[in-house]
């Protein structure tokens, strides 16, 4: 099993420089919205539904609290 696990790491390490080398080409589509000014609508856009997630789970977490304290913790017992 250590053997497997050895040669499934070495050949993740051989691949890195490929996969860093094809994240440093340009792409076009990025390329073409910057240029209409249209990234920033993008970039606004998963902002809003990254803290629209984040709003969603810390009331989530408050309504767990709040139901934690009313029936109590079963794992304080």
């Amino acid at each position: 099993m250590k053997i497997i696990k050895s040669i499934l790491f070495s050949l993740w390490a051989l691949l890195i420089p490929f996969i860093a080398g094809a994240q440093a080409q340009g792409v076009a589509m990025a390329d073409g919205l910057r240029a209409e000014g249209k990234i920033y609508v993008v970039v606004g856009i998963i902002a809003i539904i990254f803290i629209g997630i984040l709003i969603y789970l810390i009331s989530m977490d408050r309504k767990i609290s709040r139901l934690e304290k009313e029936w109590g913790n079963p794992s304080e017992e």
